[in-house]
């Protein structure tokens, strides 16, 4: 791991003006993310995790603090297409096919033809839709779009991946079999991952570290190293280990609500 964070906040906050009067959607975050880490965002609806992940993506600017990404300020690391970013929805273009909507970045990046379908094949490969590209959206189940979506997050090689609930709106079962695949992916890439989440047994099952986050305005109420080894069967989430740090994780969050 590199000494320098690969995304580093201090004294983050960040505070949105509406109609009804100010809004703080984040306070005093201080948070570091070394290089190769997965780290998992949790916390209840409105504590600002996506808020945080938008921060470092650059698609929201805070009030106060300092946010680096792989040692620039957000916009730069944004411009320099330091991340790939996967929303809650897979948000695929209808009228291109799978392989067209993973192009995309790629034909705005103006990678060549040739390099565009190398990755484009290399990125299903990965994902496991090999044979998909020449299918639409509407042809593909949810967690196959949502595969795909990751795909097209990875085209382009960033080497930091922020993710905010991509399988939030999938069957449990589903979701089990694309966590599994998840940290596979991140295994043979090698990414920094930042993970939004609703779910306990996903934070604890994906992540190398947990970030726990109390009800608005968003702050850090704790902050778990998994212990759990690297290699992860589905069935570890029956340890006592496993339980361990999901009891931790739900004692962090009941100690974010005691704030209110």
């Amino acid at each position: 791991m590199s000494q320098q964070p690969k995304i580093s906040a201090q004294g983050l906050n960040l505070t949105f003006q509406t109609n009804d009067g100010p809004v703080h959607a984040l306070k005093d975050v201080d948070l570091d993310i070394q290089e190769g880490e997965f780290v998992s965002f949790i916390g209840p609806s409105g504590c600002g995790k996506t808020t945080f992940l938008r921060c470092i993506a650059g698609l929201e600017t805070p009030t106060a603090g300092d946010l680096s990404v792989n040692g620039m300020t957000p916009d730069e690391a944004r411009r320099s297409r330091a991340y790939g970013y996967v929303f809650q929805h897979a948000g695929l273009y209808p009228w291109r096919t799978i392989g067209g909507n993973i192009r995309l970045p790629l034909e705005i990046m103006g990678y060549s033809k040739a390099d565009q379908e190398e990755r484009v094949a290399r990125t299903l490969e990965m994902v496991d839709l090999a044979g998909f590209e020449k299918k639409y959206p509407w042809q593909l189940s949810g967690g196959m779009q949502q595969r795909a979506s990751i795909a097209r997050a990875l085209a382009f090689d960033a080497d930091i991946l922020l993710m905010d609930e991509p399988f939030g709106a999938l069957d449990e079962i589903v979701r089990d079999h694309l966590n599994e695949q998840l940290l596979q992916l991140w295994a043979r890439t090698k990414k920094t991952i930042g993970f939004v989440t609703h779910s306990i047994p996903e934070a604890v099952y994906l992540s190398t570290k947990i970030v726990v986050m109390s009800p608005r305005p968003g702050r850090i109420t704790d902050i778990i190293d998994s212990p759990l080894p690297a290699e992860r069967p589905l069935d570890l989430r029956d340890t006592p280990e496993f339980l361990e740090v999901a009891h931790r994780v739900r004692d962090g969050l009941r100690a974010g609500h005691s704030y209110d």
